[in-house]
């Protein structure tokens, strides 16, 4: 699979610890075929990696977020299915699982950015995020039931986190198309915004703020306890705590929120969570 047309399909770029990522296959509405997969998989990896980045902004190119998969192209071989759905671990993520579960081991805080089409699959990866800021007016849709499918891209991690059973059974089975407004009022948007990019910016800048340190522990404490035994959650907040104290961030934060009225030290990267 040629390395340059999977570069094509997502577009990242790096500024001040914030990675911007953008699905950019607007003439067909980002739709995900399996370059664009493999692409997101690659992006996610290696967002991964980097312990420089602070907060992650994930846009789609042109006048949509996703408008899920591209059926035609992935369904053109019996080769496209197999590739998306085959692991070797049952109990790891496949390919098209990766695209929305791999966003919840990145260390930093993950912000979706929706606008119009956020349809299947690509509701699927927005649900990986750690925050969603949508327009009213977005389009947003579990809406594998009308081909026949189920919702089985990872997003099942994040929707048991969000809504009640009986309306995500609702809203899959009946593939409904609902609004940003509404899907705020479900809980499956954390913001509505006419500006929904430049509320991703002030969030992510409101986050830098802080320690990385303190940040990637919080997401990984949340992601791991909210549905734990309350044993293993109060293990895991003594565990990260106590590496958070013995590390150079926490020092750092200590001092800048002592001295306000002297220049702010700026954070090392931070460890590895």
């Amino acid at each position: 699979m040629p390395n340059n047309d999977i570069k094509e399909r997502v577009n990242l770029e790096i500024s001040n610890g914030i990675a911007y990522v953008s699905l950019n296959r607007p003439d067909k509405c980002n739709a995900l075929d399996i370059l664009m997969f493999h692409a997101i998989r690659k992006t996610i990896k290696r967002l991964k990696a980097d312990r420089t980045i602070r907060t992650v902004i994930v846009t789609g190119n042109g006048d949509d977020f996703c408008s899920g998969l591209d059926v035609k192209s992935v369904m053109s071989s019996t080769k496209g299915p197999l590739e998306l759905l085959f692991k070797l671990l049952p109990w790891r993520a496949n390919l098209a699982q990766y695209v929305s579960a791999g966003w919840r081991e990145i260390p930093a805080p993950v912000i979706m950015v929706i606008k119009g089409r956020c349809w299947g699959g690509g509701l699927q990866i927005a649900l990986g995020g750690d925050f969603r800021i949508s327009t009213a007016d977005a389009s947003i849709s579990i809406m594998e039931s009308r081909w026949g499918l189920i919702p089985d891209m990872g997003g099942t991690l994040a929707l048991k986190e969000l809504l009640r059973l009986d309306k995500a059974k609702e809203l899959a089975m009946t593939g409904e198309i609902i609004k940003g407004s509404q899907a705020l009022q479900y809980g499956l948007v954390t913001h509505v915004d006419d500006e929904p990019f430049e509320r991703a910016i002030k969030l992510a800048e409101m986050i830098s703020q802080q320690s990385p340190d303190s940040i990637a522990a919080t997401k990984k404490l949340y992601n791991k306890s909210w549905w734990s035994k309350p044993g293993l959650a109060l293990l895991r907040e003594s565990y990260y705590q106590m590496k958070i104290l013995i590390g150079k961030n926490r020092a750092i934060k200590t001092y800048n929120q002592i001295n306000q009225d002297k220049k702010a030290r700026e954070f090392i990267n931070r460890k590895n969570w």
